[in-house]
């Protein structure tokens, strides 16, 4: 028997995160926001209201709550008890379906789908690789994936790779820890670093300085709310693995996924693919 392609250690932190974490208290303007970073490279004229899809890894369902009333119906998937979260927060749409299951698992037929997504969840898988082709299994030919991985660095100084190895100490230390004293160190960590980093790039920008190479500094519009919420999901998870934008577009294609758009923009990698025709 095959071992699942599953973290069972990662399913439980994020369950713990979304259930602290239920985005309620996150602004629609900045909801909003944030959906845009990551779909603006999404093929939307190839969906339309008769569209079926999937969201691969919905956690809070907070991307799930802006699609879902853009297509026919939506398949949420989420093998951690953030599904409970996710039915929560969708309950006012009638056209989610939730499984509970990891994406080796999920049981929708081949070439079914008319899109699909998948936002910072695949770098937490053991094989990265296979859980994209499992995803991209599920797609009809022709259909759009869109994919969020974190990046390795590539497009950044050596010093910005130094401090990011001294950050990626701390997130080995800190998600080891009970799941109560995880939430109260990565709190304290948007406090004392998240925080004060995103205004600084807030007043450089004001300035007129170039804030591009500075740490944190995506979160210089972002609600405290956000940070902490962040914080908890970058230093309190186990396993995290990076790529660059090159190893990314490669699995792709050997997915089955052609047409492959990077955005250029933060955050990196976020990219978009169509499936081959068979």
């Amino acid at each position: 028997m095959l071992k699942a392609n599953i973290d069972r250690k990662v399913v439980r932190g994020f369950g713990d995160e979304w259930e602290r974490f239920d985005q309620t208290d996150l602004s629609q303007s900045e909801h909003l926001e944030l959906f845009n970073r990551y779909f603006t490279i999404f093929p939307w004229h190839l969906i339309s209201q008769n569209s079926i899809g999937f969201d691969m890894g919905c956690g809070s369902g907070r991307w799930a709550k802006l699609v879902a009333p853009k297509v026919k119906l939506l398949h949420c998937v989420d093998p951690s008890s953030a599904l409970l979260v996710a039915k929560r927060n969708l309950s006012d749409l009638t056209n989610c379906i939730f499984h509970s299951t990891s994406v080796d698992e999920f049981s929708i037929d081949p070439n079914s789908m008319d899109f699909g997504y998948s936002l910072g969840v695949l770098h937490h898988i053991p094989n990265t690789a296979a859980a994209l082709k499992d995803c991209v299994d599920k797609l009809k030919p022709g259909a759009p994936f869109l994919l969020y991985l974190y990046y390795a660095f590539d497009n950044k100084p050596i010093w910005f790779k130094f401090f990011f190895s001294i950050s990626n100490v701390i997130r080995i230390i800190v998600s080891r820890l009970p799941h109560f004293l995880r939430y109260f160190v990565t709190q304290i960590i948007a406090a004392v670093i998240y925080f004060p980093l995103a205004r600084l790039s807030m007043l450089m920008e004001k300035m007129g300085l170039n804030i591009a190479k500075m740490p944190l500094s995506a979160y210089r519009k972002s609600s405290f709310y956000t940070m902490r919420t962040d914080a908890l999901d970058r230093f309190g998870t186990q396993l995290e693995q990076r790529f660059t934008r090159i190893e990314i577009e490669e699995m792709m294609l050997a997915a089955g996924l052609k047409e492959i758009k990077f955005s250029n923009s933060i955050p990196y990698w976020c990219a978009v693919g169509i499936k081959n025709q068979n």
